[in-house]
Protein backbone atom coordinates (compact mmCIF):
# COMPACT_ATOMS: atom_id res chain seq x y z
CA UNK A 1 0.00 0.00 0.00
CA UNK A 2 1.41 3.46 -1.07
CA UNK A 3 -0.19 6.88 0.49
CA UNK A 4 0.88 10.57 -0.22
CA UNK A 5 0.49 13.05 2.19
CA UNK A 6 0.12 16.73 0.64
CA UNK A 7 1.60 19.78 2.54
CA UNK A 8 -1.68 20.90 2.97
CA UNK A 9 -2.88 17.84 4.62
CA UNK A 10 0.52 17.54 6.40
CA UNK A 11 -0.05 21.08 7.99
CA UNK A 12 -3.90 20.42 8.23
CA UNK A 13 -2.41 17.35 10.96
CA UNK A 14 0.39 19.28 12.89
CA UNK A 15 -0.96 22.35 13.33
CA UNK A 16 -0.12 25.73 11.80
CA UNK A 17 3.44 25.95 10.34
CA UNK A 18 5.09 28.25 8.65
CA UNK A 19 5.47 28.53 4.97
CA UNK A 20 8.50 26.63 4.55
CA UNK A 21 7.59 24.34 7.04
CA UNK A 22 4.81 22.75 4.80
CA UNK A 23 7.15 22.64 2.20
CA UNK A 24 6.12 18.87 0.27
CA UNK A 25 6.25 15.42 2.19
CA UNK A 26 6.21 12.04 0.41
CA UNK A 27 5.39 9.58 2.59
CA UNK A 28 4.84 5.71 1.77
CA UNK A 29 4.44 2.71 3.69
CA UNK A 30 4.95 -1.02 3.03
CA UNK A 31 3.83 -3.28 5.24
CA UNK A 32 4.66 -7.19 5.91
CA UNK A 33 4.13 -9.84 8.14
CA UNK A 34 4.73 -9.12 11.53
CA UNK A 35 7.59 -10.75 13.52
CA UNK A 36 4.98 -12.94 15.96
CA UNK A 37 6.35 -11.91 19.22
CA UNK A 38 5.56 -7.71 18.25
CA UNK A 39 4.76 -5.80 15.09
CA UNK A 40 7.51 -3.47 14.32
CA UNK A 41 6.82 -0.51 12.46
CA UNK A 42 10.08 1.20 10.90
CA UNK A 43 9.41 4.91 10.33
CA UNK A 44 12.42 6.12 8.05
CA UNK A 45 12.70 10.25 7.91
CA UNK A 46 15.29 10.81 4.52
CA UNK A 47 17.19 14.25 3.81
CA UNK A 48 16.22 16.31 0.91
CA UNK A 49 17.55 14.21 -1.58
CA UNK A 50 15.82 11.00 -0.51
CA UNK A 51 15.74 7.32 -2.45
CA UNK A 52 17.82 8.09 -5.65
CA UNK A 53 20.61 9.87 -5.03
CA UNK A 54 22.71 6.49 -5.20
CA UNK A 55 24.84 7.90 -2.20
CA UNK A 56 23.80 8.49 1.27
CA UNK A 57 20.01 7.91 1.41
CA UNK A 58 20.24 5.26 -0.95
CA UNK A 59 22.52 3.33 1.62
CA UNK A 60 20.16 4.18 4.47
CA UNK A 61 17.07 2.77 2.26
CA UNK A 62 19.33 -0.32 1.22
CA UNK A 63 20.00 -0.96 5.07
CA UNK A 64 15.67 -0.98 5.71
CA UNK A 65 15.13 -2.75 2.61
CA UNK A 66 17.70 -5.72 4.35
CA UNK A 67 15.53 -5.24 7.79
CA UNK A 68 12.10 -5.38 5.93
CA UNK A 69 13.09 -8.76 3.99
CA UNK A 70 15.25 -10.35 7.00
CA UNK A 71 13.52 -9.41 9.83
CA UNK A 72 9.76 -8.79 8.42
CA UNK A 73 9.70 -5.83 9.61
CA UNK A 74 6.67 -2.90 8.43
CA UNK A 75 8.20 0.51 7.06
CA UNK A 76 7.03 3.79 6.46
CA UNK A 77 9.26 6.26 4.60
CA UNK A 78 9.20 10.00 4.55
CA UNK A 79 11.24 12.35 2.36
CA UNK A 80 10.40 16.37 2.66
CA UNK A 81 12.20 19.45 0.89
CA UNK A 82 11.19 21.15 4.22
CA UNK A 83 14.60 23.86 4.86
CA UNK A 84 13.45 24.51 8.61
CA UNK A 85 13.74 22.99 11.88
CA UNK A 86 10.12 22.97 12.07
CA UNK A 87 9.52 21.45 8.94
CA UNK A 88 11.63 18.41 9.50
CA UNK A 89 9.73 17.96 13.05
CA UNK A 90 6.59 17.47 10.90
CA UNK A 91 7.59 14.63 9.01
CA UNK A 92 8.91 13.11 12.27
CA UNK A 93 6.07 13.93 14.26
CA UNK A 94 3.70 12.15 11.36
CA UNK A 95 5.78 9.06 11.49
CA UNK A 96 5.74 8.99 15.22
CA UNK A 97 2.22 9.65 15.48
CA UNK A 98 1.29 7.26 13.05
CA UNK A 99 2.67 4.34 15.17
CA UNK A 100 6.14 4.04 13.71
CA UNK A 101 9.15 2.92 16.37
CA UNK A 102 11.51 3.70 15.91
CA UNK A 103 11.82 6.80 14.29
CA UNK A 104 15.20 6.69 12.33
CA UNK A 105 15.91 10.36 10.60
CA UNK A 106 18.85 10.45 7.86
CA UNK A 107 21.35 13.06 8.34
CA UNK A 108 22.77 15.68 10.84
CA UNK A 109 20.05 18.41 9.70
CA UNK A 110 17.56 16.48 11.56
CA UNK A 111 19.45 17.25 14.57
CA UNK A 112 17.00 20.12 15.80
CA UNK A 113 13.72 18.32 15.02
CA UNK A 114 15.07 15.16 16.73
CA UNK A 115 15.36 17.50 19.96
CA UNK A 116 11.95 18.58 19.52
CA UNK A 117 10.22 15.40 18.48
CA UNK A 118 11.86 13.27 21.36
CA UNK A 119 10.66 15.37 24.02
CA UNK A 120 6.91 14.80 22.63
CA UNK A 121 7.64 10.95 22.00
CA UNK A 122 9.20 9.61 25.07
CA UNK A 123 8.43 6.22 24.35
CA UNK A 124 9.59 6.33 20.74
CA UNK A 125 12.93 5.52 20.49
CA UNK A 126 14.46 7.94 17.68
CA UNK A 127 17.89 7.14 15.95
CA UNK A 128 19.60 9.79 13.81
CA UNK A 129 22.49 9.27 11.55
CA UNK A 130 25.84 11.69 11.91
CA UNK A 131 24.82 13.80 14.99
CA UNK A 132 25.47 13.14 18.56
CA UNK A 133 24.02 16.27 19.83
CA UNK A 134 21.03 15.66 21.01
CA UNK A 135 21.44 14.09 24.58
CA UNK A 136 18.26 12.45 25.48
CA UNK A 137 17.23 8.90 26.98
CA UNK A 138 15.22 8.33 24.07
CA UNK A 139 17.68 9.48 21.10
CA UNK A 140 20.09 7.16 19.96
CA UNK A 141 22.84 8.49 17.46
CA UNK A 142 24.53 6.46 14.90
CA UNK A 143 28.34 7.85 14.02
CA UNK A 144 30.80 6.62 11.33
CA UNK A 145 34.69 7.01 11.12
CA UNK A 146 34.26 8.86 7.48
CA UNK A 147 38.34 9.81 7.66
CA UNK A 148 39.37 6.19 8.23
CA UNK A 149 37.13 5.43 4.82
CA UNK A 150 38.07 8.36 3.17
CA UNK A 151 42.13 7.82 4.12
CA UNK A 152 42.01 4.87 2.03
CA UNK A 153 40.55 6.34 -1.24
CA UNK A 154 43.04 8.86 -0.43
CA UNK A 155 45.66 5.57 -0.52
CA UNK A 156 44.12 4.62 -3.98
CA UNK A 157 44.25 8.02 -5.15
CA UNK A 158 47.71 8.84 -4.44
CA UNK A 159 48.95 5.70 -6.14
CA UNK A 160 46.59 6.50 -9.19
CA UNK A 161 47.62 9.98 -9.36
CA UNK A 162 49.67 10.52 -12.43
CA UNK A 163 50.08 14.47 -12.39
CA UNK A 164 50.84 14.59 -9.00
CA UNK A 165 47.50 16.86 -8.12
CA UNK A 166 44.44 15.27 -6.85
CA UNK A 167 40.98 17.37 -5.95
CA UNK A 168 38.25 16.86 -3.17
CA UNK A 169 34.74 18.17 -3.73
CA UNK A 170 33.01 18.65 -0.51
CA UNK A 171 29.12 19.32 -0.20
CA UNK A 172 28.96 21.80 2.43
CA UNK A 173 31.84 23.17 4.51
CA UNK A 174 30.49 21.82 8.25
CA UNK A 175 32.60 19.76 10.16
CA UNK A 176 31.41 16.45 8.79
CA UNK A 177 32.58 16.84 5.84
CA UNK A 178 36.05 18.33 7.20
CA UNK A 179 36.61 14.44 8.25
CA UNK A 180 36.62 13.32 4.80
CA UNK A 181 38.64 15.99 3.09
CA UNK A 182 41.19 15.74 6.11
CA UNK A 183 41.80 11.48 5.72
CA UNK A 184 41.59 11.97 2.42
CA UNK A 185 44.45 14.36 2.32
CA UNK A 186 45.92 12.04 4.94
CA UNK A 187 45.78 9.09 2.29
CA UNK A 188 47.18 10.84 -0.27
CA UNK A 189 50.22 12.05 1.73
CA UNK A 190 51.03 8.66 2.82
CA UNK A 191 51.75 7.57 -0.75
CA UNK A 192 53.70 10.69 -1.52
CA UNK A 193 53.83 13.81 0.86
CA UNK A 194 54.76 15.91 -2.36
CA UNK A 195 50.87 15.62 -3.91
CA UNK A 196 49.09 18.26 -4.15
CA UNK A 197 45.50 18.18 -2.90
CA UNK A 198 43.09 20.99 -3.90
CA UNK A 199 39.47 21.29 -1.73
CA UNK A 200 36.77 23.31 -3.35
CA UNK A 201 33.29 23.44 -1.35
CA UNK A 202 30.10 23.80 -3.38
CA UNK A 203 27.97 25.62 -0.49
CA UNK A 204 28.51 27.26 3.47
CA UNK A 205 26.01 26.74 5.87
CA UNK A 206 23.04 28.24 5.85
CA UNK A 207 23.07 27.59 2.48
CA UNK A 208 23.13 23.32 2.09
CA UNK A 209 22.39 23.45 -1.74
CA UNK A 210 25.56 21.55 -1.67
CA UNK A 211 24.40 18.20 -0.96
CA UNK A 212 21.73 17.86 -4.25
CA UNK A 213 22.76 20.73 -6.87
CA UNK A 214 24.54 18.07 -9.60
CA UNK A 215 25.19 21.05 -11.36
CA UNK A 216 27.46 22.77 -9.02
CA UNK A 217 29.26 19.05 -8.53
CA UNK A 218 30.19 19.72 -11.78
CA UNK A 219 31.32 23.16 -12.32
CA UNK A 220 33.69 22.39 -9.32
CA UNK A 221 35.12 19.12 -10.86
CA UNK A 222 35.58 20.77 -14.15
CA UNK A 223 37.77 23.54 -12.28
CA UNK A 224 39.92 20.77 -10.77
CA UNK A 225 40.42 18.96 -13.60
CA UNK A 226 41.64 22.59 -15.43
CA UNK A 227 44.07 22.68 -12.95
CA UNK A 228 45.77 19.36 -13.49
CA UNK A 229 44.14 17.27 -11.04
CA UNK A 230 43.46 13.47 -12.07
CA UNK A 231 42.14 12.44 -9.38
CA UNK A 232 38.52 14.03 -7.81
CA UNK A 233 37.20 12.68 -4.62
CA UNK A 234 33.58 14.08 -4.09
CA UNK A 235 31.46 14.11 -0.41
CA UNK A 236 28.92 15.53 -1.46
CA UNK A 237 25.95 13.89 -1.99
CA UNK A 238 23.47 14.22 -4.78
CA UNK A 239 25.77 16.65 -6.11
CA UNK A 240 28.54 13.97 -6.65
CA UNK A 241 26.73 12.51 -9.73
CA UNK A 242 27.51 15.96 -11.63
CA UNK A 243 31.65 15.74 -10.73
CA UNK A 244 31.47 12.11 -11.61
CA UNK A 245 30.01 13.12 -15.14
CA UNK A 246 32.61 15.81 -15.34
CA UNK A 247 35.77 13.15 -14.61
CA UNK A 248 34.24 10.72 -17.02
CA UNK A 249 33.94 13.33 -19.54
CA UNK A 250 37.28 14.41 -19.25
CA UNK A 251 38.08 11.11 -19.95
CA UNK A 252 41.69 10.39 -18.98
CA UNK A 253 40.70 11.33 -14.86
CA UNK A 254 39.54 8.87 -12.03
CA UNK A 255 36.65 9.58 -9.50
CA UNK A 256 36.55 8.42 -6.40
CA UNK A 257 32.58 8.19 -4.95
CA UNK A 258 31.46 7.99 -1.84
CA UNK A 259 28.46 6.75 0.72
CA UNK A 260 27.80 3.78 -1.71
CA UNK A 261 29.48 1.78 -4.02
CA UNK A 262 28.83 4.24 -6.85
CA UNK A 263 30.41 1.71 -9.74
CA UNK A 264 27.83 -0.41 -9.37
CA UNK A 265 24.97 2.29 -9.68
CA UNK A 266 26.72 4.52 -12.80
CA UNK A 267 25.58 4.45 -16.32
CA UNK A 268 27.63 2.92 -18.45
CA UNK A 269 29.40 6.46 -19.79
CA UNK A 270 30.20 7.04 -16.01
CA UNK A 271 30.95 3.70 -14.34
CA UNK A 272 34.24 3.05 -15.91
CA UNK A 273 36.18 6.28 -14.55
CA UNK A 274 34.97 5.21 -11.22
CA UNK A 275 38.20 3.73 -9.58
CA UNK A 276 36.82 3.79 -6.24
CA UNK A 277 34.37 4.53 -3.65
CA UNK A 278 34.38 4.96 0.23
CA UNK A 279 31.84 2.89 1.42
CA UNK A 280 30.36 4.62 4.34
CA UNK A 281 28.25 1.69 5.46
CA UNK A 282 24.91 3.51 6.77
CA UNK A 283 22.92 0.20 5.37
CA UNK A 284 24.54 -1.69 8.55
CA UNK A 285 24.05 0.84 10.85
CA UNK A 286 20.01 1.19 10.45
CA UNK A 287 19.88 -2.28 9.74
CA UNK A 288 22.00 -3.15 12.92
CA UNK A 289 19.91 -0.52 14.75
CA UNK A 290 16.95 -1.94 13.91
CA UNK A 291 17.57 -5.48 14.99
CA UNK A 292 18.81 -3.81 18.47
CA UNK A 293 15.48 -2.72 18.78
CA UNK A 294 13.95 -5.93 17.93
CA UNK A 295 16.40 -7.17 20.69
CA UNK A 296 15.06 -4.85 23.46
CA UNK A 297 18.02 -2.54 22.90
CA UNK A 298 15.85 0.69 22.90
CA UNK A 299 17.91 3.16 25.40
CA UNK A 300 19.55 6.40 23.70
CA UNK A 301 23.37 7.27 23.39
CA UNK A 302 25.60 7.00 20.24
CA UNK A 303 27.26 4.16 18.27
CA UNK A 304 30.20 4.47 16.11
CA UNK A 305 30.70 2.39 13.15
CA UNK A 306 34.46 2.57 12.11
CA UNK A 307 36.90 0.41 9.96
CA UNK A 308 37.23 -2.62 12.82
CA UNK A 309 33.10 -3.11 12.83
CA UNK A 310 33.02 -3.00 8.98
CA UNK A 311 31.09 0.83 8.98
CA UNK A 312 33.65 2.17 6.47
CA UNK A 313 35.63 0.46 3.49
CA UNK A 314 36.62 1.21 0.40
CA UNK A 315 34.66 -0.44 -3.02
CA UNK A 316 36.37 -3.26 -5.84
CA UNK A 317 33.82 -3.29 -8.22
CA UNK A 318 35.88 -1.50 -10.79
CA UNK A 319 39.09 -4.25 -11.64
CA UNK A 320 41.02 -0.99 -12.15
CA UNK A 321 41.17 -0.88 -8.80
CA UNK A 322 43.11 -4.10 -8.80
CA UNK A 323 46.82 -3.02 -8.75
CA UNK A 324 46.87 -0.81 -5.98
CA UNK A 325 44.59 -3.32 -3.74
CA UNK A 326 48.30 -4.17 -2.09
CA UNK A 327 48.81 -1.09 -0.76
CA UNK A 328 44.63 -0.32 0.09
CA UNK A 329 45.06 -3.48 2.41
CA UNK A 330 48.63 -2.34 4.07
CA UNK A 331 46.91 0.92 5.06
CA UNK A 332 43.68 -0.61 6.29
CA UNK A 333 45.62 -2.97 8.79
CA UNK A 334 47.77 0.08 9.89
CA UNK A 335 45.04 1.58 10.74
CA UNK A 336 43.01 -1.07 12.41
CA UNK A 337 46.42 -2.16 14.50
CA UNK A 338 46.52 1.62 15.70
CA UNK A 339 49.57 2.40 13.80
CA UNK A 340 48.13 4.92 11.74
CA UNK A 341 45.47 7.25 13.30
CA UNK A 342 43.60 9.40 11.08
CA UNK A 343 43.22 12.72 11.62
CA UNK A 344 39.82 14.06 11.63
CA UNK A 345 40.22 18.15 10.89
Amino acid sequence: MRTRITAALLAATVGTLSACAAAPVTVSTDAMTGLGRESVHVGIAYDSAGRGDKSFNDAAGAGLDRAKKELLVEATEATTKAETDEGRAAVLRELAKGGSNPVIAVGFLYAGAVGTVAKEFPGTLFAIIDDDSVQAKNVVSLLFSEEQGSYLVGVAAGLASKSGRVGFIGGVDVPLIHKFEAGYTAGVHSVDPGIRVEARYLSKPPDFSGFGSPEKGKAAAQALLGGGADVVYSAAGGSGGGALEAVAAAGDAWAVGVDSDQYASAGADVKGRILTSMLKRVDNGVFQEIQAFIKGDRTGGAKRYDLKVDGVGYAISNPAIGPYRAGLEKARYRILSGAVKVPTS
